[in-house]
């Protein structure tokens, strides 16, 4: 079941929210919320719920080995089992085709490469579990003690299936003891709306521009051989927009329920377009993994010592990785690594002398080059997108076409730049200052909303399937 789809919007979500609201004590609604959780992510492919309970049932247990434990050691074999059992799933449905693959390439033998399916949400609820054992093990958070309210910790529908990685200290005592108000409500609602439209009306008419620019996986990329030098650059920055409001939508919608059930998950996007650096704009995008990264990897021993430089590219290899079983998200994670090592080397101090100006043109582009690596999984066709970016394909550097999509398409393209800025926090801002248009300000407020969804419902008439990206990873 996705979140951008009728069913879901009205009869899934309201059913939920009635009978969660009618229940009226938290152990009750931890209940409602619990049974529609593991119906949500049952809707479609209920085998995968029978190995999403038993995986919650291993984490448990072995926090609470750790938590008992009255040896060192005996804490230490049952965090490696949890450790050893969560990234050992995952390499096996994510990483054993990839690695076959590149086997048989390497040594020129033909082992059957498996054709296992990629159970949806497996890298987010994974980082949750191994967020909690690590936790637990380094005593930042009480042992669960009662498996339900664990298993609603690790299988709670608003960020299962694609985030944010939320670590159960954030909302450990939330299970237990949380209300909702009003003003929950109406800004869960909100936030609800605002990730449906930045999906449904924003990131699937970008997905438009993109396609037609570069054509898609399935056709080969068709596109990218052909494309001018122009089109290039503003395909591939169509690419950042259109992965930010897909996944930066599911996120809103993912912090909007949690807010109305009495959960408050950390923020996930911060306007990251709006970065002077690199570094910066890793600071602002997916926080939920940067930091997951930071705090149990970055800092991880290198052949027995606490390597800086060691770690840190351990990091954006994995970053990369974490995305997908290609190389080039490999590629792409080691790609801003490298600018972020660059930024390290020449200091705080000497970055922020930079001219303003420059600061934004050099992160903007190095973004959008980014962006290319990340959406050409095959690499002939990233080949030919490095060599279009320069007209070394014999491309020319405008064509009649691409100029025609892009202005057909230009009310979009100036939608999606303004709203990649905090505008819209900027008017409410200033809204809240004039105290004798307050009701005005929330009428105005409230027809959008109102807008926004009826717009999206019409465009998701026509929609059968309508997935986020970040489901496949």
């Amino acid at each position: 079941m996705v979140f951008a789809d009728l069913f879901f919007i009205y009869f899934f979500m309201p059913l939920c929210l009635l009978i969660y609201f009618v229940a009226h004590s938290i152990p009750a609604r931890n209940v409602v919320l619990l049974v529609f959780s593991l119906i949500f992510y049952a809707w479609g492919e209920p085998v995968w719920v029978v190995m999403l309970i038993a995986y919650s049932f291993l984490n448990f247990m072995t926090g609470k080995v750790i938590g008992r434990a009255k040896t060192q050691k005996t804490k230490k074999c049952a965090l490696a089992l949890a450790i050893g059992v969560d990234i050992g799933v995952l390499a096996l449905f994510k990483y054993s085709g990839f690695l076959v693959e590149n086997v048989n390439a390497l040594l020129h033998v033909s082992i059957p490469v498996p054709d296992i399916k990629l159970p949806i949400g497996i890298s987010f609820y994974t980082f949750q579990t191994l967020s909690y054992s690590i936790d637990c093990y380094w005593g930042k958070v009480k042992v669960q003690k009662h498996f339900h309210k664990f298993l609603l910790y690790v299988s709670m529908f608003p960020q299962l299936i694609a985030g944010p990685i939320v670590r159960y200290s954030t909302i450990a005592e939330e299970i237990d003891n949380r209300h909702t108000n009003l003003r929950d409500i109406s800004e869960g609602f909100s936030r609800i709306i605002l990730g449906i439209g930045k999906k449904v009306i924003i990131a699937n008419s970008l997905n438009t521009v993109v396609t037609s620019v570069f054509g898609t996986a399935e056709n080969g990329y068709s596109g990218v051989g052909t494309v001018s030098v122009l089109a290039a650059w503003g395909g591939a920055a169509m690419v950042a927009l259109w992965y930010y409001f897909d996944f930066s939508g599911y996120s809103d919608i993912a912090i909007g329920l949690g807010r109305i059930f009495g959960f408050h998950f950390d923020e996930n996007f911060r306007y990251p377009f709006i970065c002077k650096s690199i570094t910066e704009f890793w600071q602002r995008w997916h926080i939920s993994l940067g930091t997951f990264f930071r705090d149990y990897l970055l800092y991880v021993p290198i052949f027995g010592k606490r390597r800086k430089y060691g770690g840190l590219f351990l990091v954006w290899f994995c970053t990369g990785l974490w995305h997908g079983a290609s190389w080039n998200f490999v590629i792409w994670g080691l790609y801003y690594g490298l600018f972020v090592f660059i930024e390290m080397k020449l200091g705080k101090k000497r970055y922020k002398n930079w001219n303003p100006v420059f600061a934004h043109i050099y992160t903007k582009l190095v973004i959008i080059l980014g962006f290319g690596i990340f959406y050409f999984e095959d690499f002939g066709a990233l080949g030919k997108f490095f060599k279009a970016l320069v007209g070394a394909n014999g491309n020319a550097f405008s064509s009649v076409v691409t100029r025609k999509i892009y202005l057909a398409n230009i009310f979009l393209i100036i939608a999606a730049v303004l709203l990649v800025t905090p505008i819209i926090p900027k008017i409410k801002e200033l809204a809240a200052r004039s105290a004798g248009k307050y009701y005005l300000v929330r009428s105005a407020g409230v027809l959008l909303n109102a807008g926004i969804l009826i717009i999206s419902s019409l465009l998701l008439l026509n929609t059968t399937n309508n997935p986020f990206l970040y489901f496949r990873f």
